[in-house]
């Protein structure tokens, strides 16, 4: 459901996502279909294969769609589109990408890998560029001798800075952290989350914040979407998720989440999804709204039973 009080920055209608050839494609993103918030940091969680890095792809244009569609600040921005909108959405939408070392030219110095993005666009002088990267740099908590060193003379944590810098620089509005934080340290993960809170009320920027940990997004999201083999099977606000899970595999990933306390960590039950759980041969499923603002993946069956379950 829409909330007419508040902007939509990004629509993503109907999404399919296919790799491989016709005899042997493969559909990694399934009619996923969701809205985001202007200021806003929207999750997608799911395990390893999902799909939810392909969809944060697919709407930076680094994968194409195969159907539906992908509205930014109401223009549709998948598919063909002209050489200016392209540039445009380029620059107001950047992407983080998962591993710090592996997004990261090593044979380049970090002057040239943070503004990198700027050669795309209209020339600028010398001094101007060397001034972006020295802001860049600043934002993220690194000193401005840094852009003469290469790569692999940072630790995790200052590379994922430049990860975030290299976006910076852009002046996007809406950025995609892919797993930004999962190769970093426990105590580097906080600095790394504080960082991107701070520049998001400093710039008034909004997040698509893909993970696998429902602990970090709890933290950092104002909604969450859960994603399983392409599929979003629920969609909440973020504490309403965590207090009413509807669909049998949002309960299973929160009850993989470790708890604090030993004996109950060690005494408390896993839960295992099963698909086959689910019996859609006649009653077909749809994206359904449960209760305000709250959607499940669920025939009527299973819808009918997730409102039980909240009335009671």
């Amino acid at each position: 459901m829409t909330d007419p009080q508040r902007e939509i920055l990004l629509s993503v209608k109907h999404m399919d996502v296919c790799f491989g050839k016709r005899r042997n494609r493969f559909k990694a993103v399934n009619n996923v279909s969701f809205d985001i918030y202007r200021g806003e940091t929207f999750g997608l969680v799911g395990e390893s294969g999902s799909g939810k890095t392909t969809i944060g792809r697919a709407i930076a244009r680094i994968n194409p769609t195969t159907a539906g569609e992908v509205i930014f600040k109401g223009q549709r921005i998948n598919g063909k589109i002209s050489r200016q909108l392209d540039r445009a959405v380029t620059r107001q939408i950047q992407m983080i990408f998962q591993d710090p070392m592996a997004s990261l030219n090593e044979r380049a110095k970090v002057d040239y890998i943070v503004s990198e993005g700027l050669y795309s666009g209209e020339r600028i002088p010398e001094a101007e560029r060397k001034a972006k990267v020295e802001k860049a740099l600043a934002e993220v908590g690194l000193l401005p001798e840094f852009a003469t060193r290469f790569p692999h003379e940072f630790s995790g944590g200052q590379r994922q800075r430049i990860g975030v810098a290299r976006a910076l620089i852009m002046q996007p509005e809406f950025i995609i952290a892919d797993e930004p934080i999962s190769a970093l340290d426990v105590s580097i993960r906080a600095q790394v989350l504080n960082l991107l809170s701070d520049l998001q009320r400093e710039r008034a920027l909004t997040y698509l914040f893909i993970s696998h940990d429902l602990s970090v997004m709890r933290f950092i999201c104002d909604r969450i979407a859960v994603i399983h083999k392409g599929v979003l099977v629920e969609l909440a606000e973020t504490e309403k998720l965590f207090a009413h899970p509807l669909h049998p595999y949002t309960r299973a990933l929160l009850s993989a989440i470790p708890l604090p306390d030993p004996a109950r960590e060690k005494n408390k039950k896993l839960l295992v999804y099963d698909p086959s759980q689910h019996h859609y041969e006649t009653d077909q499923p749809a994206w359904v709204e449960i209760e305000p603002d709250h959607m499940v993946w669920a025939n009527q069956q299973e819808a009918d039973e997730y409102r039980r379950i909240l009335n009671a």
